[in-house]
């Protein structure tokens, strides 16, 4: 017996609303296939994996016990029963007499629901009332008397409530970057369950660099803001210890900022942020340094440990100091934009300063790329992506150091590969960083696709971190990316108040999608070939500043059939003027 359900589209309710409700619901999700592989044993397939649990509801000549089982992982047409590492399977056991509806969910898990009285951060709770939540999507229910239909149960199923399925979107002429696409946004919109940013379900605590990931893809793909600025109060109260992580708390500031504009929301926390600087580790010659303790535990540079492509860690290290100097950049435009010109003098003295020194001690003519470290020779990937998303590469350096990490390929893991991806599309290998995204090797988000997860994982591959969440949303990066650099919209301004538009075609035929902003959505939709051809819709009163790729041969922007003034820079042409509202641009 096999029954086919059609699948429905659960929409929350708008932001708008959202603030007057709990951050986080159950909604009732309907079961997509059940089938009995065993007599009197019935599988339900809910599609894709969310936090939840189910609710049965017997009629009434159902009774008795049955056992009802969890699952993350499948296995034999049956659910898994010893899922590797952190993957979630669990079983509980339901008396039936005399119900008319009854929540079943499987025990508690201890680690991911303890409160360690400050040891270690607490784990964050969902509400009592729901009963115990955890990631599944098959359920296989054992005992049940008599057939079994889908009315019988549901999938409560826990998301934040002002989720809007339909604020953003993307296509384009390539399949494989659309399925990548789907998995990251649906990723996103599963990861927002406890209300603030956790790291999937091992701990179910906020990380600091996990959570910015977190929230840059939450903008891209809802309207909300509330969960970030709740998961920023969160770390503030319950910071972790890399050294790294620290440096993110500026980077979500910053990310609020640039996407609100909201001053008053800013204001309370500035000064608290400048204590994520790390100026207490800043010696007399500008650089941070790292004692043997930081050395060993807290300089993270990347994550897992195997995932560092050989990094050197010595007492002034590259990365630390790149993410030193990307904080003071942040400090500076926050600061000036709040009047606090006094604070901003000093770091715009201190950033013309230090990137001086940054470079002149990091950076090894000899071989074109920066060291790891003072007192090495070696030079990963990480010394180099990380200088050149942050830009701290000086425009003659770029192009080698850029073609270099195109042929070393994706030596890090899915958290740093999002600057990786950035240092690649900002700089002109936006084909290359699109065929690592879809390499066909188990490093790559084709990989996640075609493994057949619904959330993306922690790590590329179970091999790389044996212990890894299969619902962790820092390997959802493509969920910001394919909108800031394939569309090509980024605010310009604090809030949205100007907009740049500048898509990158990256080896694609069309790309079209839509972006959610403070002020509205964006409504991108364009075509590449001997032209290059986009459809703009902007907000009202949205000013952008639109940059296109110069095609082969090409002499200008048309408008309407009619020249445009713009300027050729690079293999971009510029517009002079600022656009507005709708229009239709193509490059000749």
């Amino acid at each position: 017996m096999k029954q086919k359900i059609a699948f429905i589209n659960w929409i929350g309710i708008l932001w708008s609303l959202a603030l007057y409700a709990a951050p986080t619901h159950l909604v009732d999700e309907p079961a997509v296939e059940i089938s009995e592989p065993e007599p009197g044993i019935y599988l339900v397939d809910f599609g894709r994996v969310s936090f939840a649990n189910i609710r049965l509801m017997p009629p009434s000549y159902v009774s008795g016990e049955v056992v009802v089982h969890f699952g993350e992982a499948f296995a034999d047409g049956r659910i898994n029963r010893k899922p590797p590492g952190t993957v979630r399977y669990s079983q509980a056991t339901v008396s039936l007499n005399g119900a008319n509806a009854v929540v079943t969910a499987p025990p508690a898990d201890a680690r991911n629901t303890k409160n360690t009285n400050g040891r270690h951060p607490p784990a964050v709770r969902t509400p009592s009332e729901w009963g115990v939540v955890m990631p599944f999507r098959w359920v296989e229910i054992e005992g049940w008397k008599g057939e079994f239909l889908a009315e019988h149960l549901v999938r409560q199923s826990a998301f934040a409530s002002s989720w809007d399925d339909e604020a953003a979107s993307f296509e384009s002429s390539d399949k494989m970057l659309n399925r990548i696409w789907k998995l990251c946004h649906y990723s996103i919109k599963a990861t927002t369950f406890a209300g603030v940013y956790v790291d999937g379900d091992r701990e179910r605590i906020p990380y600091e660099a996990d959570a910015y990931l977190n929230q840059i893809s939450h903008y891209y793909t809802d309207s909300d803001k509330q969960v970030a600025r709740d998961t920023y109060d969160h770390l503030m109260t319950y910071p972790t210890w890399p050294t790294e992580w620290e440096s993110h708390m500026v980077f979500m500031a910053y990310a609020d900022w640039m996407h609100t504009g909201d001053r008053e929301w800013l204001e309370p926390r500035y000064d608290a942020l400048k204590g994520k600087l790390l100026m207490e580790r800043v010696g007399e010659d500008g650089l941070v340094s790292s004692s043997k303790r930081q050395i060993k535990r807290g300089d993270i540079v990347d994550w897992p440990r195997g995932e560092r492509d050989g990094y050197a860690f010595t007492k002034r290290n590259t990365v630390v100091n790149a993410f030193h100097l990307q904080t003071l950049a942040m400090m500076q435009s926050m600061s000036e934009s709040l009047g606090r010109t006094e604070d901003a003098a000093d770091y715009a003295k201190q950033l013309e300063e230090r990137r001086a020194t940054f470079h002149k001690t990091f950076f090894d003519a000899e071989s074109g790329l920066y060291r790891d470290g003072v007192g090495t020779k070696h030079s990963s990937i990480h010394a180099n992506f990380f200088p050149l998303a942050f830009g701290l590469v000086p425009e003659s350096q770029r192009a080698p150091i850029v073609e270099w990490l195109g042929q070393r390929g994706m030596r890090c893991s899915v958290y740093a590969a999002q600057y990786l991806m950035e240092a690649l599309f900002m700089y002109g290998a936006d084909e290359v960083a699109n065929q690592l995204i879809l390499a066909g090797n188990d490093r790559s988000w084709r990989h996640m696709v075609e493994s057949g997860t619904t959330i993306s994982w922690e790590a590329w591959d179970q091999k790389y971190k044996p212990n890894q969440d299969w619902n962790h949303a820092w390997g959802a990066a493509p969920a910001n990316l394919f909108p800031r650099y394939l569309l090509g919209a980024e605010p310009l301004t604090p809030g949205w108040e100007t907009v740049r538009i500048r898509p990158i075609i990256g080896g694609l035929d069309f790309a079209r999608g839509k972006v959610p902003t403070i002020r509205g959505p964006i409504l991108i939709d364009w075509k590449a070939g001997k032209t290059f051809s986009i459809s703009l819709t902007l907000p009202k009163g949205m000013p952008a500043q639109v940059e296109l790729p110069a095609v082969e041969g090409s002499i200008g922007v048309f408008k309407d059939g009619k020249p445009v003034s713009a300027v050729r820079v690079g293999k971009r042409w510029i517009l002079d003027a600022l656009v507005e509202g709708r229009l239709v641009l193509e490059v000749r």
